[in-house]
């Protein structure tokens, strides 16, 4: 039923059907979503586009939402140093610490791990892998595990020991600073 609702997610039809389906599980009707900045929970229905593009400034929403790219070196957390925790910017979900984050010299911030990993295991993070042929080649799309939005791509070429560089777009994140 999930992956219905998802593929008619886009559609004027299925957002109506997804509104309907929402107040029938007691989901809040029309006001479920809107200027919530708490996070969903897996058992929440998906946002419909409309929503989204109402919790969302358009560049979060054209890079999470439209798998977009913001312009190298224009994020505000690539040059971060504060120690701390990025959550996904549609979320809230944790997603990398800081611990993992690196200079890259790519444009865009660089993580080694995601936050949960151990070892290889990525169970318990916060982010799905999926195969991603956009652009003509094979790359690996990094997605947010809870709301499935786009984050950015991983490549091969990081440091040890995992060699993992997690190219993450700084719009689709929000960084809470380590409390002292």
């Amino acid at each position: 039923m999930a992956r219905l609702l998802r593929a008619l997610w886009g559609f004027p039809l299925g957002e109506a059907l997804l509104r309907a389906v929402r107040s029938r599980a007691g989901g809040g009707g029309s006001a479920a979503g809107h200027g919530d900045t708490g996070s969903l929970t897996k058992h929440e229905l998906p946002l419909t586009k409309s929503e989204w593009q109402k919790k969302l400034t358009p560049e979060q929403f054209y890079v999470t939402r439209e798998k977009g790219t913001e312009p190298p070196f224009s994020g505000v957390y690539l040059n971060n140093k504060e120690s701390g925790m990025y959550h996904c910017v549609c979320c809230d979900s944790p997603l990398f610490s800081s611990e993992k984050k690196y200079c890259s010299g790519t444009g865009w911030p660089a993580f080694s791990e995601a936050h949960g990993t151990s070892g290889s295991d990525e169970r318990d993070s916060g982010i799905l892998r999926r195969v991603d042929t956009s652009l003509g080649l094979t790359r690996t799309e990094v997605v947010c595990k809870q709301c499935e939005a786009h984050l950015g791509h991983v490549f091969p070429d990081g440091p040890g020991p995992s060699g993992q560089r997690f190219c993450i777009n700084s719009v689709a994140l929000k960084f809470k600073p380590r409390k002292h």
